[in-house]
């Protein structure tokens, strides 16, 4: 009998211009098990990416040649949705809120420790297989969790990896009130003290305006005030 093969460990692509961070990530998370590969500025990155995409990428966004929100976006507007951790000095609100409006799936601002890092990589990529029911269905929509596919009378609709694991929480608990603490735990696999709860709202505004008649006066997706969000199917 044949034994059985290993999985791969993950493969992580690092985006720095600055060797010391470069090396110091790379170090930490290959004694974490990881397989990790480096780049240096923006170009770089994208020739690293269309050489071998990798399952996970770490990009800074004050990069030589092409800066990282390009970067980012060239990735999204492709179709790519290699989950990615921005790790920035530039850690002002309207800053991070660019990264995660452009795709980013999390946002970390410098210094950060290598071991925070690592559990953010792993919290991007825990979320491989779903759990629980194959699909879920509420009005005029239709949720695949195998195919991570979304549906409106049947038109396929375009979800970020983020929000299709968000919409999937939030619509397989309906009438369940959850803080945006617990969704940060849960979806994220982060934690406040560690990630900007805002990242939950910024995701919740986008999913309102796929999914809501009227983004305003939400009828699925509902603000609990002072607590959180509701779904209600």
């Amino acid at each position: 009998m044949l034994a059985e093969m290993e999985q791969p460990m993950p493969n992580v692509l690092i985006v720095d211009d600055e060797p010391q961070v470069r090396n110091i990530v790379a170090t930490y998370l290959e004694r974490d098990g990881f397989q990790v590969r480096t780049a240096q500025d923006g170009e770089e990155a994208l020739a690293a990416i269309r050489a071998k995409r990798p399952d996970a990428m770490v990009l800074d966004l004050m990069l030589p040649k092409i800066n990282g929100l390009v970067v980012l976006q060239t990735l999204r507007e492709g179709g790519d949705d290699v989950p990615v951790i921005v790790l920035s000095a530039r850690g002002q609100e309207h800053e991070r809120v660019a990264g995660l409006e452009l795709g980013a799936d999390d946002y970390l601002a410098k210094p950060a420790s290598p071991r925070e890092i690592a559990a953010r990589v792993r919290a991007v990529l825990r979320r491989s297989r779903p759990v629980g029911p194959a699909s879920i269905s509420f009005g005029r929509y239709h949720i695949d969790r195998a195919a991570r596919s979304l549906t409106r009378d049947g038109e396929p609709l375009s979800l970020r990896p983020k929000e299709f694991d968000l919409l999937v929480h939030l619509a397989s608990r309906p009438g369940e009130v959850m803080t945006r603490s617990d969704l940060l735990c849960d979806v994220w696999g982060s934690h406040p003290d560690w990630q900007d709860p805002g990242t939950v709202t910024v995701h919740v505004r986008r999913l309102r305006r796929l999914i809501e008649v009227d983004a305003a006066k939400p009828e699925h997706i509902i603000t609990v005030y002072g607590v959180g969000y509701r779904f209600d199917a």
